[in-house]
């Protein structure tokens, strides 16, 4: 299936059920701090609740609704990016990511989003890329940001999260600013 090189040592891949105990198992190891921003570590208590996440992911892929890859880092999932669903009307895509703890600072998510990009403006022909993160998530907004997003403007209260309710700020990206 989809396969893309990012550098000698890290690769993308769609995830398959065969990745499952792997997945869960980097989702295990990294629970506490993937957790401070996502909900999905708590709803993810056994490999098969993994696997339903892969199982929903590959539909999605064959409805041709966004798919969700994991991130291969020497040998190793280093963690997952996906397009969370895909307006093929307004051509428009919002992605998604998460990277184990053990793996963060290296950049991989970087490299990982701009490969994501890339496919969504030139094999998928889309024209706008969002991506959405906790306004308090520094890591994480400090991606799209580097990537030369827009930042389009703050949702207030946007989700609640282990009884707090968390603001997101929402960023942009057009093809055209992309290709300059």
């Amino acid at each position: 299936m989809f396969r893309a090189e990012i550098d000698e040592h890290t690769y993308l891949s769609i995830l398959e059920e065969r990745h499952a105990q792997e997945l869960f198992d980097l989702i295990n190891e990294s629970r506490d701090s993937i957790r401070k921003w996502l909900e999905f570590p708590d709803k993810t208590i056994a490999v098969d609740d993994t696997r339903a996440f892969i199982r929903r992911s590959l539909s999605r892929f064959a409805d041709n609704n966004g798919y969700w890859a994991g991130i291969w880092h020497r040998g190793q999932i280093a963690g997952s990016i996906g397009f969370l669903w895909i307006d093929r009307d307004a051509k428009r895509t919002e992605i998604g990511y998460w990277l184990g703890s053990k793996f963060e600072g290296n950049g991989l998510m970087t490299k990982a989003c701009h490969a994501f990009i890339t496919h969504a403006f030139n094999e998928l022909h889309l024209r706008k890329i969002e991506i959405g993160v906790a306004t308090n998530n520094i890591k994480s907004r400090a991606i799209p940001e580097r990537l030369g997003f827009t930042q389009e403007g703050i949702i207030r209260n946007y989700e609640r999260l282990h009884d707090q309710y968390l603001d997101r700020v929402i960023y942009g990206l057009i093809k055209d600013e992309w290709h300059r």
